[in-house]
């Protein structure tokens, strides 16, 4: 067994603080990783609060992991000790059913393996992220990184830059569309660049008139504030797609009206509130509601080679791990830009 330092929540709604355990040696398949950043992502703070009642506990969380490769299976082939690799929200899938082998590991229909507080195929380890010093993973589940990207830029790829890309591309989304991002942070950055990348007319949707600026350094043409019923006006029924990032309770209401006939609202957000939409409002004007969850393993890596070769990285602020109850703060504020992200060094 490995030996790992980490910061966990020990029990629902604690504040992270050290915490020692094992990982298992490297199996025939396995890469095991020093990790040497880890990204924040906002599904942290739910899953430490057990927002959808599934956490486990004790949990060291964290799903945007990027580290060096220190040991390997007899029977790995893609990784070799000294590469920059990384983990991203899964670690394993059943590896047979039809999404499995359609490389959609993350719609696996006998129950993905997510990254943390989740159980591995035997039923019994608890899965545990990557606010620690190592990670063992199976080398289906690592990503190559190619060394044009900035490792710590690169960490928030594995969830935020994925979550992004995905529906972007399952939908087509480029040139000659109108599309638009509701909220500029970790995802809707990354959301904005995606999509100015691929050519479509890019809007950003938000209640902070002081984002305009950040919106228009990003690369998006057009930037709209939400509280501001001209502004809306100005824009209703514009939109081809509207990429939904908001992980706080909103009125879905209102952006349906902002959709052009035919015109898909894409949630990737996860609000811990059911949305209540009347089926008149989707019905009379043939509009979808539509979700993504992150990307498989190939798609996954399909972007990251995308990023590494279109000059596409995340904004982010390194803090050590120290610093993580403050930077949970922070981002429920909203007062990042546009992703934390920890110096695992720092551990």
């Amino acid at each position: 067994m490995i030996p790992v330092k980490s910061f966990a929540a020990l029990k629902e709604k604690d504040n992270l603080a050290p915490f020692n355990f094992e990982r298992r040696d490297p199996g025939p398949h396995d890469v095991a990783i020093e990790i040497m950043y880890c990204g924040v992502c906002h599904t942290d703070i739910h899953f430490i609060n057990n927002d959808w009642g599934i956490s486990i506990y004790p949990m060291v969380p964290g799903h945007e992991i990027l580290g060096r490769v220190i040991a390997v299976g007899d029977h790995v082939k893609k990784f070799k000790p000294g590469d920059i690799a990384g983990v991203g929200c899964l670690v394993d899938s059943c590896r047979e059913c039809a999404n499995c082998d359609e490389g959609l590991e993350q719609h696996c229909l006998n129950g993905a393996v997510y990254t943390y507080s989740g159980y591995e195929k035997d039923g019994k380890t608890v899965t545990q992220g990557g606010y620690s010093s190592k990670i063992v993973v199976d080398e289906r589940f690592v990503l190559k990184i190619s060394e044009k990207l900035a490792p710590e830029k690169a960490a928030p790829l594995l969830c935020a830059g994925i979550t992004t890309y995905s529906p972007l591309r399952y939908w087509k989304v480029g040139k000659g569309h109108k599309f638009a991002v509701i909220g500029l942070g970790g995802l809707g950055h990354m959301a904005v660049k995606f999509a100015v990348s691929f050519g479509a007319d890019v809007t950003v949707l938000s209640t902070h008139a002081s984002k305009q600026a950040d919106a228009v350094a990003l690369g998006a043409h057009n930037f709209v504030v939400t509280t501001d019923e001209e502004q809306l006006k100005s824009v209703a029924g514009k939109f081809d797609f509207i990429l939904d990032t908001l992980s706080a309770s909103h009125d879905y209401n209102v952006y349906l009206g902002l959709l052009a006939t035919g015109g898909k609202l894409i949630c990737v957000g996860l609000p811990i509130e059911p949305m209540h939409v009347p089926a008149f409002n989707v019905v009379f004007t043939r509009k979808c509601i539509a979700g993504s969850l992150i990307g498989g393993l190939p798609e996954t890596q399909e972007m990251l080679d995308y990023c590494a070769d279109n000059n596409i990285y995340a904004d982010v602020e390194i803090i050590p791990i120290q610093q993580i109850q403050t930077a949970y703060e922070r981002m429920i504020k909203g007062d990042v830009k546009y992703r934390f992200v920890i110096d695992m060094a720092t551990l």
